[in-house]
């Protein structure tokens, strides 16, 4: 005669391995403090600009919806990893957020607060190209605008060499009811091996600009349009991804009736990773 089933754990049973899971937590996160603290070590500020890997967090990003499962809801972690990761990036050397909040300061904040924690410091700017200013005088604080809509053609402040570039948009994950939706292109100074060149970002300066011509362009690119001082002119922030994509992008341009004036590359960032309306995470 088989004996009776096991008693299921008491609550008590329960929060202890709950209280072990937090404790193991709160150890491995020290563990990770020690080996950063030893990277800092090793670096020795040899390297210029903000110590953002917007390459590796894209990446670690991806793969931490990928894996993700259970009851926790994704919007919960994402959150946690961001304030882990923001955290001790800020720890290897220090800087500050940029906000342009012209656009909304509670979207703006939201977004600012999700992906960089509170110990970041966060300072607001009236426009994007203040934020993008404040930036361009800073070794390596991160400036956040519009990945969406622009005022005025900020973009053209990273033509030259030496100046912030875009190097990443947020939010790293894109899904329905995100808790900080809003489009955001991050814009500083990081080096070469951190950039992730998925989509380029060309500013593109054209004559001729109109209602067809935009028609024409946005079924190819992500295009930001702001008139500018010249006659039927414009300032462009296009994000395009594929090989000879600009060209096409430029031939289409002619093709509708306007002219080039200019073009110059200022950044670039991952693909867009969405998750699929309705989706969730295995359980």
């Amino acid at each position: 005669m088989s004996g009776s089933p096991p008693s299921p754990p008491s609550l008590a049973e329960l929060r202890k391995e709950i209280d072990a899971i937090d404790e193991g937590m709160h150890r491995l996160l020290m563990q990770r403090g020690d080996i950063i603290d030893r990277l800092i070590q090793v670096k020795q500020t040899q390297e210029v600009g903000s110590a953002f890997r917007p390459a590796r967090e894209a990446d670690m990003m991806r793969q931490l919806v990928q894996r993700h499962r259970g009851i926790l809801p994704l919007d919960t972690v994402e959150s946690i990893w961001r304030v882990i990761i923001s955290t001790f990036t800020y720890v290897q050397a220090p800087f500050s957020v940029h906000a342009d909040i012209s656009i909304g300061e509670s979207a703006m904040r939201d977004s600012a607060r999700f992906h960089f924690g509170f110990t970041v410091p966060y300072v607001s700017h009236f426009s994007a190209s203040a934020a993008v200013e404040a930036v361009a005088r800073s070794k390596g604080d991160l400036a956040l605008v519009s990945a969406t809509s622009g005022r005025t053609p900020w973009w053209i402040m990273l033509e030259a060499k030496g100046s912030p570039k875009i190097i990443a948009r947020l939010p790293f994950v894109e899904r329905a009811d995100h808790p900080a939706a809003l489009p955001v292109f991050v814009v500083s100074r990081v080096a070469d091996s951190a950039m992730l060149t998925e989509v380029e970002t060309w500013s593109i300066r054209v004559s001729g600009w109109n209602a067809e011509t935009a028609r024409a362009l946005s079924p190819l690119a992500e295009i930001i349009a702001v008139p500018d001082t010249a006659f039927d002119g414009a300032a462009l922030l296009v994000s395009v991804s594929g090989a000879n994509r600009l060209e096409q992008i430029k031939l289409a341009l002619i093709e509708a009736g306007a002219s080039v004036r200019s073009s110059a590359l200022v950044g670039s960032h991952a693909t867009r990773y969405t998750v699929p309306n309705g989706a969730r995470p295995e359980r």
